[in-house]
């Protein structure tokens, strides 16, 4: 099992920020080739179809996402890399969540919250999530976020499939430090 969670890391590297690390490429909407993905993995590991539907199926946060006929595969939302993953533009709740450590809130008390590496800024629809999140980072702070104010002045948000919130920025204003 060690070795399926070393190997989801790899796919996720892979697909969210660096497909040329196997020599592989992906289209515009983030997808790749399921052959070429194994094919390319199975340089470093041993590695086979059921192992990749494996990782997708139990992933607890389910980062991948298969297309109808398992021939495409890509990660749903967290790339570094310009793809457009055909996003569901929704209206969020009136809050939203996000957990970071406690070493960035200088940062984003001054900044807001920014994409950094990343192409959206990720958030919660629920506290313990937030909490989970930021507990990655160290010592756990929570940000309320007023999203339905920051809709009605024109900010968009998307839901990807894995139901991340997601959107550009999040200014200083729309945030409450907990």
């Amino acid at each position: 099992m060690a070795k399926l969670k070393e190997i989801s890391k790899f796919i996720s590297l892979i697909l969210r920020h660096k497909p040329e690390a196997i020599g592989i490429t992906l289209d515009e909407h983030g997808w790749a080739n399921v052959s070429e993905l194994i094919e390319g993995i199975s340089n470093q590991y041993k590695f086979n179809m059921e192992m990749l539907e494996e990782i997708v199926n139990t992933d607890e946060k389910q980062r991948y996402s298969f297309n109808d006929e398992k021939t495409l595969i890509r990660a749903n939302q967290g790339h570094s890399i310009p793809v457009d993953v055909e996003l569901e533009k929704l209206e969020p709740p009136e809050y939203l969540w996000h957990g970071t450590g406690e070493k960035y809130v200088s940062s984003i008390d001054k900044q807001g919250l920014i994409p950094r590496s990343r192409l959206y800024v990720h958030l919660s629809s629920d506290e313990e999530t937030a909490t989970k999140v930021g507990k990655r980072h160290g010592k756990p702070v929570l940000y309320k976020i007023k999203s339905k104010e920051m809709w009605q002045n024109g900010f968009e948000f998307f839901l990807s499939k894995n139901a991340v919130w997601l959107t550009k920025e999040v200014p200083v204003y729309y945030l409450i430090k907990c």
